[in-house]
């Protein structure tokens, strides 16, 4: 038996920051004996709750079925743990894989390519001897991803049971330059406690990550409502039933937003047709508006839950500019948009004290590699 089933444990890989909400989202969806971790979060899961978690969850990043775990101080226990493993149990020879590793503190493998490498090659040897043929390697979106850690002389190795990055919901078919994570615009929703009770607004809604993010929320539409297939097909105690069940369940809950209850604008007239592109494959989110027209020309947003990704330096580029841009958009948050609250990620937070605004709250959040910042501003 494999480690996941002994136990019914797995790992959830998060963002930084986003500790908190993940371990309140998780245990919402059924997840029990929750233990923080670096990176992410161990928990306990019948198949049911995996499958929840896996369609349902909006800020995890992927969820680990650990397989096996063993000392490992150099290449040599590497390739001779890994080759025990049954991978005719988890892939066949039609299948491809591929391998991600993350290695710290081991002196004789330094390099997680080379030990993505080593474990690749006890896979492939392994096929090879048993039916003469082996499974063909896919570096970007192969049907079985298999995760190697290695801390010190402890390995682990795990299936991939979201199979790939959660954050790619499958809506995004139209981007512009500089998007925002799926996730960490699901977790700036989450931040804002927002539950469609007042409208929502994006004065500047790039390719509409924000505000496809709320429609899903306030729709109830699962995150992975798009996505046609799952890591955890692959395990061998793949329930199908189960598994139907719960999508169902979730689907049933889908419902149709009110009209104006979320909407947005942008300067780019490109990122309007790629909003509303986006927007055109979640259902119950016909209603959402978004306009041509830049945030000077709104005549208010009273009341309401703003979002937003303001450019940070890659879409505006000189520093005098920058300043300026949000010297403007902190005036009119002020001015035009009393009784509300906004919730600004600051990709370069050097911009938080330009916009002249006293922050509510500030929390630490990566972006895409960027050391941003989540600000609320409550605008009385």
């Amino acid at each position: 038996m494999f480690i996941y089933q002994e136990t019914q444990t797995y790992f959830a890989q998060i963002a930084e920051g986003f500790d908190e909400l993940v371990q309140k989202e998780l245990t919402d969806l059924g997840a029990s004996q929750l233990q923080l971790a670096f990176r992410g979060l161990h928990f306990r899961a019948d198949a049911e709750t995996l499958y929840r978690i896996n369609y349902q969850s909006r800020m995890v990043s992927r969820v680990l079925a650990p397989l096996t775990a063993f000392t490992c101080r150099d290449r040599n226990d590497l390739y001779r743990e890994a080759k025990e493993i049954p991978w005719n149990t988890l892939l066949s020879v039609d299948h491809t894989f591929g391998v991600l590793a993350n290695v710290s503190g081991n002196e004789n493998l330094r390099h997680s390519k080379f030990a993505a490498l080593c474990l690749k090659d006890a896979v492939a040897d392994q096929f090879r001897e048993q039916s003469g043929r082996r499974p063909d390697v896919d570096k970007s979106a192969p049907d079985v991803w298999i995760h190697l850690y290695i801390d010190g002389q402890q390995a682990t190795v795990s299936l991939d049971t979201s199979g790939g990055s959660l954050h790619r919901r499958g809506y995004r078919k139209d981007v512009l330059a500089a998007p925002m994570k799926e996730t960490l615009a699901a977790a700036m929703v989450a931040l804002s406690g927002w539950q469609a009770q007042r409208p929502l607004y994006d004065p500047m809604c790039g390719s509409g990550t924000l505000l496809c993010e709320a429609a899903m929320t306030a729709a109830h539409i699962p995150a992975g409502y798009l996505r046609n297939t799952f890591g955890f097909f692959h395990l061998p105690d793949f329930n199908k039933h189960i598994w139907q069940q719960i999508k169902k369940k979730a689907d049933a809950n889908i419902r149709a937003l009110p009209p104006g209850i979320v909407a947005g604008s942008d300067l780019d007239q490109r990122a309007v047709q790629a909003t509303q592109n986006n927007f055109r494959l979640l259902p119950g989110a016909q209603s959402v508006q978004v306009t041509h027209k830049a945030f000077q020309r709104i005549d208010g947003l009273q009341n309401q839950v703003i979002l937003c990704n303001p450019p940070y330096g890659i879409r505006l580029n000189e520093a005098p500019q920058l300043d300026l841009f949000y010297k403007e958009f902190g005036d009119f948050l002020k001015h035009r948009c009393k009784g509300s609250e906004a919730y600004l990620f600051f990709g370069n937070r050097e911009m938080i004290k330009k916009i002249g605004l006293k922050p509510a709250w500030k929390k630490p959040m990566r972006n895409a590699g960027l050391d941003g910042r989540v600000v609320k501003y409550e605008l009385y």
